[in-house]
C-alpha cells in the first residue's frame, strides 16, 4: 500500500522525467535550501543516482557562509553538473541593500531576478565547477536554458499557489498569472510553441511537513543552519543573510522539527515570516515573480 509520501514522490518524479522528456536544454535551480536539496535528491531517484541536466544557483554573494560551502561539498559528493550565475555589474556598483543605495525588493531584482534571467539567457557569464579541480570556471556553453525545474511549493507563499506543474513564460521570463493552462484532475499541459520558456515545479503539493518527513525517510543531508545550534534558534527559511531571520525554536534535529510542526507551533506563522523582503511592501513578492524571481 502507497504511503502519502509515496504519492508525492511517484507525481514528482513523473513530472521531473516528463520533463526531460519534453524539453530541451533543461537546468534546475538549486537555492541550496530544504525544498529545493529535496527536489535534488528526488532528481537522483528518478535517474537512478545520475542527475541528467545542470543545477543552476544565483550566487548574489550575501548568502550564509555556510549555505555556499554545502552546496560545493554537495556538488563534489554528488558529482552534479554545478553552475552559478550573478550580477557582477549591480555588485561591483554596489546597487544593493546592504550597501544601503536600494530597497530590499530592488536589490531581490538585482541580484536575484535579473541576475537568474541573464544566467539562463546565457547573456551573463556562468561559471561550471570543473570537477578534477573543485573549482569555478568560466563556462564556455551559453546557449538559453528554455526550461527550468524549480523547488517551489503552493503552500509556502502565496503568489505560489497560482502557479502549474509546467507553467509558461515569455521569453524574457515574464509571467502571466492570468494565462495560464488548466490543470484538473493531476492533467497538465506539456506541449507549447517553440520559444516559450517553461517552469517545472515539480514540489507544488509537498507541504512543509511533506518536505522535512521526507528528507527523514530518505536521509537527505540538508544545511545545519536548520537546526537550534544551542541558542534557541533556528533558521525556517534560508535566503540571504542581511534579509533573512532565525526563528525561535529548539528543535536540534529532524525528528524535533517534524513534532514542533505537528504541534501546530508554527501553524499561523508564515513559513517565510524570516524573509524581510516579504514584508516590504504589499504585492512587492508577486511582483518579483511576474518579472521571473523564484
Amino acid at each position: 500500500m502507497m504511503t502519502h509520501l509515496d504519492n508525492l514522490e511517484s507525481k514528482s518524479i513523473h513530472i521531473l522525467r516528463e520533463a526531460y522528456n519534453r524539453f530541451g536544454n533543461l537546468c534546475m535551480l538549486w537555492s541550496i535550501g530544504k525544498d529545493s536539496t529535496v527536489l535534488l535528491a528526488l532528481a537522483r531517484k528518478a535517474f537512478f543516482g545520475h542527475v541528467p541536466f545542470p543545477l543552476v544557483h544565483i550566487d548574489t554573494h550575501y548568502k550564509i557562509p555556510e549555505m555556499i560551502e554545502y552546496r560545493d561539498r554537495l556538488a563534489r559528493e554528488w558529482k552534479l553538473d554545478m553552475v552559478y550565475g550573478e550580477n557582477a555589474d549591480a555588485l561591483e556598483q554596489k546597487k544593493t541593500f546592504p550597501d544601503g543605495n536600494c530597497t530590499r525588493i530592488e536589490c531581490c531584482k538585482n541580484l536575484k531576478t535579473e541576475a537568474l534571467r541573464c544566467t539562463l539567457s546565457g547573456e551573463w557569464p556562468r561559471y561550471r565547477m570543473n570537477h578534477d579541480t573543485g573549482l569555478y570556471e568560466r563556462d564556455e556553453n551559453i546557449e538559453p536554458y528554455t526550461g527550468v525545474i524549480l523547488g517551489i511549493r503552493a503552500d509556502e507563499e502565496g503568489s505560489r499557489s497560482k502557479e502549474r506543474y509546467f507553467s509558461p513564460r515569455d521569453k524574457n521570463n515574464d509571467w502571466d498569472i492570468g494565462d495560464q493552462p488548466p490543470e484538473f484532475w493531476g492533467q497538465y499541459k506539456t506541449d507549447f510553441k517553440p520559444g516559450t520558456h517553461i517552469r517545472i515545479h515539480p514540489l507544488l503539493d509537498w507541504t512543509e511537513l511533506d518536505v522535512w518527513e521526507y528528507i527523514r525517510r530518505e536521509n537527505v543531508p540538508v544545511v545545519p543552519l536548520y537546526f537550534n545550534q544551542g541558542d534557541g534558534k533556528r533558521y525556517r527559511s534560508l535566503g540571504c543573510w542581511p534579509c533573512t531571520s532565525p526563528v525561535e525554536s529548539e528543535a536540534g534535529n529532524i525528528d524535533e522539527i517534524i513534532e514542533e510542526l505537528k504541534t501546530g507551533k508554527f501553524a499561523n506563522i508564515a513559513e517565510r515570516s524570516g524573509r524581510e523582503q516579504d514584508k516590504e511592501d504589499g504585492g512587492g513578492l508577486e511582483e518579483l515573480r511576474k518579472d521571473g524571481y523564484m
